[in-house]
């Protein structure tokens, strides 16, 4: 075991394994652990790790669509913040969750597909959570989550959206009854989705603009009836809306690995086909300063700064 005693630089004592047999109170300076370590008893303590912070984003996947005047689905629930990590130590299991399902209906309004909230993502034991469904036809209530979208308008009744998540995302928009059918944008991360008016449906809430400059987690757009009138996804990769409309109205989806709503639909011209848009999926990214010390996920760097993107669930090791 290599020892320097250096009347400038101390005692250094630098191994890349522990020794064998080591004596009690033996010192060093562990290179595989990054750890400053000392043999006590039976066993090795860590005195000090070679630490550094971090900060991180976690999006959920965002709620479907609504179906056949359908509301827009809430987008995935977002966390950030910083932590610090120990290099070579810390090791963290990261899970990417899906977006949901947007609703189907067919002809004479039979749903043959069910709306579904997005999917968690999970990570530093943090849980993000997925985007609730948009309200679709003959359904008085959207699905909590994030922020779900609004009720869509059916038979004169006028709905209310679902609540998001504190701390996470914003409420759903609320629907407008007969005579105009119009749905609540789904809600985003960053704000509420609007309410349907006389006037046309619902935007989605938008997104949150993380430290990156990119904008994450907008809520889908509503849809309406008999117009091909449409509510706009929120920014950050809400999904939009679509009305009535003779040439087809399947809703757009939510934006992937952004966690936006996916868009309400209305209806087909005289057909009832309706498809709501599905939820896009989720995301995890970690940054810090300088050059790549951990490793996981797509890393780039920017800006000064090491990027672990996961599109992906997967293991980030300090």
């Amino acid at each position: 075991m290599p020892v320097t005693i250096d009347g400038t630089n101390g005692i250094i004592n630098i191994v890349a394994s522990r020794p064998a047999s080591p004596a009690n109170g033996t010192i060093i300076w562990n290179t595989t652990n990054n750890a400053l370590e000392v043999y006590i008893g039976t066993g090795w303590t860590n005195l000090a790790s070679q630490t550094y912070s971090i900060d991180y984003l976690i999006v959920a996947g965002g709620g479907g669509g609504g179906s056949w005047v359908g509301a827009g689905g809430g987008a995935g629930g977002l966390l950030n913040g910083t932590r610090t990590v120990s290099s070579s130590v810390d090791s963290f299991s990261l899970v990417i969750g899906a977006g949901g399902a947007g609703y189907r209906t067919t002809t004479s309004g039979t749903v043959t597909t069910t709306g579904a909230n997005g999917s968690n993502s999970t990570g530093f034991s943090l849980t993000a959570i997925g985007g609730g469904r948009g309200a679709g036809y003959q359904t008085a209530q959207a699905s909590g989550g994030s922020g779900g979208g609004g009720g869509g308008g059916d038979n004169g009744i006028s709905t209310t959206g679902a609540s998001g998540t504190t701390g996470q995302g914003f409420a759903g928009g609320n629907s407008v009854g007969n005579p105009s059918y119009n749905t609540g944008g789904g809600g985003g991360a960053g704000g509420v989705g609007l309410n349907g008016t006389a006037g046309g449906p619902g935007a989605g809430g938008p997104g949150y603009q993380w430290l990156n400059g990119i904008t994450y987690a907008g809520g889908g757009g509503g849809a309406s009836n008999p117009t091909a009138a449409f509510g706009s996804g929120g920014v950050g990769g809400g999904g939009n809306g679509k009305g009535n409309t003779a040439g087809g109205s399947t809703a757009d989806n939510g934006t992937a690995n952004t966690g936006g709503g996916g868009g309400g639909s209305g209806q087909n011209g005289s057909d009832p086909f309706s498809q709501g848009g599905t939820g896009g999926s989720g995301i995890i990214i970690i940054r810090y300063q300088g050059n790549q010390r951990g490793t996981g996920g797509t890393v780039t760097s920017s800006g000064g700064y090491t990027y672990h993107t996961f599109t992906a669930s997967g293991t980030f090791t300090a």
